[in-house]
């Protein structure tokens, strides 16, 4: 056991184990070992949090946007401090060692962090009220007013840079926080919150960690303002909970996303582009690539290519110099994903790969693309979250769009093409909020970060996600 952090930290206080507190070991889905433990809340301390950042709200939104800026650039500051260290004790390794996220992706995740702090101190001293005179004798002025509480709801899979994202953009606005981070990789997010409140008031953000009913649903009634990363599924359950206050709320849910290569397109380079867009942080992402949609006349080539790729991938501890692909991070999704390519194999599709094994003793899957699975079947048509996709082979263009937009999820897709004015073309139709053309990584925190759909409501990043936590008081004046 190498640390206890507490999951409950009220007006900059870190409480531990008492009363109706409770412990959770924190595992390793790389073997199973104990990583730490965490001190899980109760509805008291859900509440007591709500009151500290009630308290906390007038003051704090009644600061500068100069002095928000420069504790967000402190932040930051020590975020890209720790994303340096790649040393057995450091932020980097933990989060690796909790999530089973390469130790490379998890240094980019730390410095991703910090330029979500840096990017909306920014945005926030370049932030202006809008003043004009466009009736006679009455002076207008718009001005942006912070929420208030902002509850700040989190999944496991960026257990740090998605956090670093809501909360960067809830401070930059003026409202205070009430934070719950998934249980798996609470550790990393805890790092954060340490580093967070060492530059903002006490009571400006506060944490508490347990089940949803004793800490999101209290927080349902009285918040200001949700900002929820997860699945459609609970989605759906946050928004009936608030939907009778008319509670403003960005629902960042989850994706399926196509990846269509045209036929003009250089088979090594969308290869390359595919290995990022599945495989980024064990195919764990909600952008990620979760079907892959090929010209007929490529597709021999294309798998090929792809097969020489994927086998190349060393799946291992993700530590360690060298590995390509860890451990997912809850327990069994490993067979999920397995299950899911067995259902497209039994429909008629074809695995690229023979069987391989994997490493004992943690939650590892096989990587694996199904050639020619059923466009129905779960591992196209779903989020499949995990190092697995289904490749559709189309005759026509117009097909592989109508496959795209078919499935209800809008967050991102990917074009693969050789004239950029066409691939733009294909893009421009496509039912997504964030598309990549050519690359595997759209995603960058000066944009707006955002899906259609099945894929949520509002925006976080950019000027959007800023103003996702801010309301808009136009004030007329007679002159």
């Amino acid at each position: 056991m190498t640390t206890r952090m507490s999951g409950v930290r009220i007006d900059g206080t870190a409480h531990e184990q008492a009363g109706n507190r409770t412990i959770r070991t924190v595992t390793s889905p790389i073997d199973g070992a104990a990583v730490g433990e965490v001190v899980r809340g109760t509805s008291e301390d859900a509440a007591a949090a709500l009151d500290s950042a009630e308290r906390a709200f007038p003051s704090w939104s009644a600061t500068s946007a100069e002095e928000r800026a420069v504790a967000l650039r402190g932040i930051a500051r020590e975020l890209r401090a720790e994303a340096e260290s790649g040393a057995a004790d450091g932020w980097a390794w933990l989060l690796s060692t909790e999530t089973g996220k390469r130790l490379g992706e998890a240094q980019g995740e730390l410095n991703f962090s910090a330029l979500y702090f840096e990017t909306f101190a920014r945005l926030v001293l370049e932030q202006e009220a809008e003043q004009f005179s466009a009736v006679p004798g009455i002076s207008h002025r718009v001005a942006p007013v912070a929420m208030g509480v902002v509850a700040a709801l989190t999944p496991w899979n960026f257990p740090v840079s998605i956090p670093a994202r809501k909360i960067a953009a809830a401070l930059a606005a003026g409202c205070t926080v009430v934070f719950r981070s998934s249980e798996i990789g609470a550790l990393s997010s805890l790092r954060l919150i340490e580093i967070v409140e060492r530059f903002v008031p006490s009571g400006v953000v506060n944490t508490v960690l347990g089940a949803p009913a004793d800490v999101v649903d209290p927080w349902l009634e009285r918040a200001d303002c949700v900002s929820f990363t997860g699945s459609t599924r609970v989605g759906r359950i946050l928004n009936e909970q608030i939907a009778g206050r008319f509670l403003p709320a960005v629902m960042e849910l989850g994706g399926n996303g196509s990846l269509v290569v045209l036929d003009d397109a250089d088979v090594a380079r969308t290869v390359d582009t595919l290995m990022i867009a599945k495989f980024r942080n064990n195919g764990q992402s909600c952008i990620a690539a979760n079907n892959v949609l090929v010209p007929k006349r490529l597709e021999s080539d294309f798998r090929d290519a792809l097969r020489e790729a994927v086998e190349g991938l060393v799946v291992g501890d993700p530590r360690e110099a060298g590995t390509g692909l860890g451990p997912l991070a809850p327990a069994g999704d490993g067979p999920r994903v397995s299950a899911l390519v067995e259902a497209a194999v039994a429909a008629g599709g074809e695995r690229l790969l023979d069987e391989r094994e994997v490493p004992a003793g943690g939650h590892y899957a096989a990587p694996q693309f199904v050639f020619g699975a059923p466009a129905g079947s779960d591992l196209v048509a779903h989020e499949v979250f995990g190092p697995a996709a289904g490749v559709v082979a189309y005759d026509d263009v117009e097909d592989a769009i109508a496959l795209q937009r078919s499935s209800g999820y809008g967050l991102a897709s990917y074009v693969c093409g050789g004239d950029e004015e066409r691939a733009g073309a294909v893009a421009a139709r496509f039912r997504a909020g964030i598309v990549g053309i050519n690359t595997g990584t759209p995603n960058y925190p000066g944009g707006p970060f955002g899906g259609v759909g099945l894929s949520g409501l509002g925006y976080e990043g950019g000027r959007l996600g800023l103003e996702a936590h801010q309301h808009f008081r136009m004030t007329a004046m007679a002159v």
